[in-house]
């Protein structure tokens, strides 16, 4: 296999597991029913005029399956930090005790876990055009590469590669989005 077939197939792959990469860190922003320090990582904190990630003003822990606990290293970060998880709209409730702040994570509706796992799905969808575009880039390559005299067969061989690979993300994406949902609709 010639030098610039391998780097369509490397790149390919490449494309592919970030896209496997994104879905799984956009799963772990999916509430599914137990209180998760991931659940914050989206929340910005006017820090001194600067929008700062939570993880980056504060000690973010979970007590139980049904607390978090962020622990600011400033005390003078209690009161923005409130309000950023209040405008981060995530339906939490955040209360401080003048040390830290409690997040007590409400139980899920039946509703509210079928919507959670309808965004899980189009998360997996979404990773799976990914994967797809990421497909069809390599087998355009591919084909340039036979106009400009790679032979047929080559080319076949490494389009059944690309497919293959494929096939793989897309089952992993599916073992994915089933854990999540598994994970989202148990109670």
């Amino acid at each position: 296999m010639n030098e610039e077939l391998q780097f369509i197939l490397d790149s390919t792959k490449e494309a592919m597991n970030s896209a496997i990469e994104h879905l799984d860190k956009q799963l772990q922003k999916i509430r599914a029913g137990k209180a998760s320090p991931m659940m914050l990582s989206g929340v910005m904190v006017d820090y001194y005029g600067t929008k700062t990630p939570l993880s980056q003003v504060a000690n973010v822990n979970t007590l139980d399956g049904r607390t978090i606990t962020i622990q600011p290293w400033e005390k003078s970060m209690i009161s923005p930090i409130e309000t950023a998880i209040i405008n981060a709209n995530l339906g939490l409730n955040p209360q401080n005790n003048g040390e830290q702040i409690l997040i007590n994570v409400p139980m899920l509706t039946e509703e509210r876990r079928r919507d959670l796992s309808k965004q899980a799905k189009a998360e997996g969808e979404h990773s799976k055009v990914g994967i797809r575009n990421a497909r069809k880039e390599a087998n355009d390559e591919i084909k340039k590469l036979q106009k400009n005299g790679l032979s047929e067969d080559i080319c076949k061989d490494a389009e059944s590669n690309i497919q293959k690979l494929t096939d793989n993300h897309i089952a992993k994406v599916d073992s994915l989005i089933e854990a999540k949902e598994k994970d989202i609709m148990t109670v």
